[in-house]
């Protein structure tokens, strides 16, 4: 597979999921920089982690209307497949790919540790061959990751909800929450399942140095996804 990493401005995870990508996962990639108008030959695209613009304004909204969204936003059109990580979440919802708000957390302090989702919703590239409901533990970096939506319940009705804040047994609750996001919402997907964001991050927890390998199965379900194999991945 070859996906294009679109690096803006204040991009710092950019070359983590290159790493991913390309050492981990053995397969191509290359940066796509903010003021392209084409994203070139790839497979899959990703909006990585970071302060694009240095999160003047709110963070992801200065970045959502970079010259390189319009070339994104046609290849999300034709079915291809996007992720947006962290603050390229917050840039999928500024530039209404994604329906919903990250805005400042609840305890108002930048948070980093550790937490645990569960997957679940409509398949994606990037879910599909994960084993239903696998709870995956990956960190967090973020001070605006309280998911806030108008209409909850027709996101959950739609099974646009694809990874929520849970405990070791997989329940959700107030206390495994780290941002205050409703309905402990970690990801949502858009309608037609092709374009998903996060707020923890896969690319950090993709090596078994790192303390977990769970955010790894994203990218090999993306894998499976682009070459037509859909199974199971697991650990």
């Amino acid at each position: 597979m070859n996906v294009a990493v679109v690096r803006f401005p204040g991009s710092n995870c950019d070359d983590d999921v290159m790493h991913v990508v390309t050492r981990v996962l053995g397969e191509s990639a290359r940066f796509v920089f903010h003021k392209a108008t084409d994203l070139g030959t790839c497979d899959a695209v990703v909006l990585p982690g970071g302060f694009s613009y240095g999160d003047y304004l709110r963070a992801g909204a200065m970045a959502a209307h970079a010259p390189v969204m319009g070339a994104l936003r046609r290849f999300a059109e034709q079915g291809g497949p996007v992720l947006g990580i962290c603050n390229g979440y917050q840039v999928l919802c500024e530039a209404g790919l994604l329906d919903g708000a990250l805005t400042r957390n609840a305890s108002l302090h930048f948070e980093c540790r550790e937490v645990r989702v569960m997957v679940e919703g409509r398949p994606t590239p990037f879910t599909a061959a994960l084993p239903a409901g696998r709870c995956l533990r990956m960190p967090i970096a973020h001070a605006e990751g309280r998911f806030l939506h108008p209409d909850v319940e027709s996101l959950e009705k739609e099974a646009r909800v694809v990874f929520r804040y849970v405990d070791a047994g997989g329940a959700a609750g107030a206390a495994v929450n780290p941002n205050g996001s409703l309905a402990n919402i970690a990801g949502t997907t858009n309608a037609a399942g092709n374009v998903v964001g996060l707020m923890p991050h896969p690319e950090r927890a993709s090596e078994a140095l790192l303390g977990s390998e769970d955010g790894r199965l994203l990218f090999d379900s993306l894998r499976q996804h682009l070459h037509g194999t859909v199974g199971r991945v697991d650990l």
